[in-house]
């Protein structure tokens, strides 16, 4: 199956590295117009631009800031006259001890809430009147099952933003889907990227294969199909799910 997205409007964050790269590299193979989200790796979205160059924007936001998030949108939509879908990939997880006592643990919590779930919800309203007047439009979350299972108490705010995330991808699948605006999620296990990498140097690579069905950890190839069809269109009926990409790791 060819799948064309030539007519699509996909604006992408966290766009330069792990599953964002590989998703970029999907859309751009089929033809969509992609608005590459990046923080602090403009070298790296210029590298991804290159190879298809007519195709590309390239949008510097550190989505940390209130207000960012927002202003990504319409700059993407000033672009390209508007926006089909939006791909929240971008977040962060940062390791911290349990202790509310502790400053950092204060501030942990407000820059990942903003980073993983306000700026989430800042872009995906900031686009939904961009969406009514495409005649609808697609929102891709990308989640974790630490939402569902939660985590290690060091990842406490990233795993209950994600739970954010979980619930409010289906707030908006139930509130805006007559309007044509369908919302999904995805949300994979422990995936090998930079991110990752952090936990693999905390508790080692082994730790984190043994709690897999699988053989191996999953790479961001192995996430990036699935966001590229939900993309296309072809499983609108499914709006307000959530599918799970995590080698077995979780399983309900």
């Amino acid at each position: 199956m060819k799948i064309d997205l030539q007519n699509q409007r996909i604006l992408l964050t966290g766009a330069t590295r792990g599953i964002g790269e590989a998703i970029a590299a999907l859309l751009l193979n089929a033809g969509a117009s992609v608005g590459l989200h990046y923080r602090s790796s403009e070298a790296k979205a210029q590298s991804i631009a290159a190879a298809a160059p007519d195709q590309c924007s390239i949008h510097q936001a550190d989505l940390g800031d209130p207000g960012a998030a927002a202003d990504l949108v319409k700059a993407f939509c000033e672009r390209w006259g508007g926006i089909d879908c939006l791909i929240n990939n971008a977040g962060i997880a940062i390791s911290q001890n349990p202790n509310p006592a502790d400053h950092d643990w204060h501030q942990t919590w407000l820059t990942t809430l903003q980073v993983n779930l306000k700026a989430v919800a800042e872009a995906t309203e900031t686009a939904i009147p961009f969406f009514r007047e495409a005649g609808g439009g697609r929102v891709i979350h990308i989640a974790s099952r630490a939402a569902f299972r939660g985590d290690t108490p060091k990842y406490a705010a990233y795993a209950a933003s994600k739970g954010g995330m979980v619930a409010y991808s289906r707030t908006v699948a139930r509130g805006y889907g007559k309007e044509g605006i369908k919302s999904f999620v995805v949300a994979p296990g422990f995936t090998r990227t930079d991110m990752a990498n952090q936990f693999i140097e905390e508790y080692g690579e082994e730790f984190v294969k043994d709690d897999l069905s699988l053989s191996t950890i999953t790479e961001p190839a192995d996430i990036a199909p699935t966001v590229f069809f939900l993309a296309s269109g072809m499983m609108d009926h499914a709006t307000g799910c959530t599918i799970d990409i995590n080698a077995g790791s979780y399983l309900r």
